[in-house]
């Protein structure tokens, strides 16, 4: 068996333990609330991150009808403390929600999102397993690095909620991290790393049309390489 056949095999029996699920819980509760503690010590990349999301995202709040995104609500899915709800969404948004398994996570959230704060709609504390959206909510609904925390089963799943959570003319973001190839398990934080065929499958099973995907560009060397997905 060759490495990448071994990889998937774990990799799939892995998301098949009761364990899944509660062993990454266990892994998140000792994070430190901070940016280096969301980005695995990598704090210094948050900058270059988001600024790889808003040239993704922006053009799409700025395109001709009917290719127009709406500026009205955002959600930010596996929110963490809010980077991405401080860094990236509510400078472009009027409000955004946050959900977020981890409730320590959410409780730190407003401080460190300062005064926009008061522009967060709700702090949603569930695990996108089970979370399920508001009809028609959203105009963009942002998902980055968390997929990998989910079952095959439930990211289909949870990406169909999604579609119905979605304002008219909506748009889902997808960005994460990207094996060569076949699946990869990290038993540290209990999480999957999907090549692009494998994510791109789960998106198209979810019923999703890709509309662009693009690499993150500018990270460190030895990092997994991201992919950024806009979809309806």
């Amino acid at each position: 068996m060759d490495n990448t056949m071994e990889n998937c095999f774990e990799a799939r029996n892995a998301m098949k333990r009761d364990a899944f699920y509660t062993d990454a819980a266990e892994y998140w509760s000792k994070v430190p609330r901070t940016v280096d503690g969301m980005l695995g010590g990598y704090g210094k990349i948050s900058g270059v991150d988001v600024e790889g999301s808003l040239n993704f995202l922006k053009p799409y709040l700025t395109a001709p009808w009917p290719e127009r995104v709406q500026s009205r609500k955002a959600l930010d899915c596996g929110a963490g403390i809010g980077r991405i709800t401080k860094h990236l969404l509510l400078p472009l948004f009027e409000t955004v929600d946050l959900v977020e398994q981890d409730k320590d996570f959410l409780e730190a959230a407003p401080k460190y999102i300062g005064p926009s704060a008061k522009r967060v709609g709700r702090y949603i504390n569930e695990g996108l397993q089970s979370f399920t959206p508001q009809p028609k909510e959203y105009d963009v609904i942002w998902i980055q690095w968390v997929l990998g925390q989910l079952t095959d089963e439930h990211v289909v799943n949870f990406l169909k909620r999604c579609v119905t959570g979605l304002a008219d003319d909506g748009m889902i973001f997808i960005k994460e991290n990207i094996s060569k190839e076949g699946l990869v398990f990290d038993d540290e934080d209990s999480s999957v790393t999907r090549s692009p065929t494998e994510l791109k499958a789960l998106i198209q099973t979810a019923g999703l049309k890709i509309l662009k995907v693009e690499k993150q560009k500018k990270f460190p060397v030895g990092l997994f390489k991201v992919e950024m997905y806009a979809m309806r």
